[in-house]
């Protein structure tokens, strides 16, 4: 692996604690700070520790730092490239960020080095000047808390005019497209695709709704590792909080926390691992999965 969370974080925390170290004033509390920071909960108990003892000689007994100099972790060429290769991406550019000093590095891969299956051909347009103009908008309203005042084409080619607060971005892998979580209104999400403009909303006229906050709920699901669904679940349900706990051989327990706006969402990634994964609890999560497979059932699908 290029980069990974879990192993670097170590380094990383061992660095602050030296650069902290440079500090004459710094005590073993500040330093302890440092690993509380950047570190897991448990390594309170033995990053500081293997240092103080020589275990890790890079502290002197005194706590100040054995090297001359604070540490440095530049990138490795390899690195580069990868980071090159995913400032490519048309839906990285969205954010508008800037990598100079990669422009002298080749890319680790491009998009012609790979096909991506299953997916609809009709995704979003991230490289059209006025998709990206509405989503920096829709983010700029999303960091400042702003109301957005838009006009969207809808399923039925009419145009309709909405007010919401934008709340978040959800990115469909199959549909290759951004919806926006949106509060305030009646509709839970738009498609960003579908936008024909938007502009921040003043307050203007009667409508002064302010969103609730998020409900977060929980889910419990028993994973049957067959056909490699674990690790598929995992991928799936990577950027939400989760802990998974092993029962025997092949029996697992996922515990989720979602906000209540990604329901719909859930319950189709669920479905979508057939008899592998079960829903233990909420049961109103339970209701939802058997109210949509008896509408898939009488083909009415959703």
């Amino acid at each position: 692996m290029i980069f990974s969370e879990l192993y670097s974080a170590y380094y990383n925390t061992v660095a602050k604690i030296i650069e902290a170290s440079f500090d004459p004033e710094a005590t073993e509390k500040d330093l302890q700070m440092c690993v509380v920071k950047e570190a897991f909960s448990e390594s309170v108990l033995t990053i500081l520790p293997a240092l103080k003892s020589g275990k890790w000689p890079l502290l002197k007994e005194d706590l100040s730092p054995v090297l001359l100099h604070k540490p440095t972790m530049p990138l490795t060429i390899l690195e580069k490239r990868w980071l090159k290769a995913i400032a490519d991406d048309p839906r990285v550019k969205l954010f508008g960020i800037e990598f100079p000093e990669l422009d002298d590095v080749e890319p680790l891969f491009t998009r012609d080095d790979y096909k991506i299956y299953d997916q609809y051909a009709d995704g979003d347009p991230f490289e059209d000047e006025s998709y990206i103009r509405n989503f920096r908008l829709m983010l700029s309203a999303i960091k400042n808390d702003r109301p957005v005042r838009i006009t969207i084409m809808n399923r039925h080619g009419k145009e309709v005019r909405v007010r919401f607060y934008p709340k978040g971005f959800e990115y469909s892998v199959k549909d290759d497209k951004l919806r926006i979580i949106a509060t305030g209104c009646k509709f839970k999400q738009f498609n960003l695709g579908r936008v024909v403009s938007c502009d921040f909303y003043n307050g203007y006229g009667p409508w002064r709704e302010k969103p609730r906050v998020e409900c977060r709920k929980e889910l419990t699901l028993l994973i049957t590792n067959e056909r490699n669904a674990l690790e598929r679940a995992m991928l799936h349900f990577a950027h939400f909080e989760k802990q998974a706990e092993r029962l025997e051989d092949n029996k697992y327990i996922l515990r989720l926390k979602y906000y209540e706006n990604d329901e719909t969402e859930i319950v189709i990634r669920v479905l979508s691992f057939g008899p592998y994964v079960k829903v233990l609890e909420p049961q109103s999560f339970v209701n939802l999965i058997k109210e949509r497979l008896i509408s898939q059932k009488s083909c009415e699908l959703r």
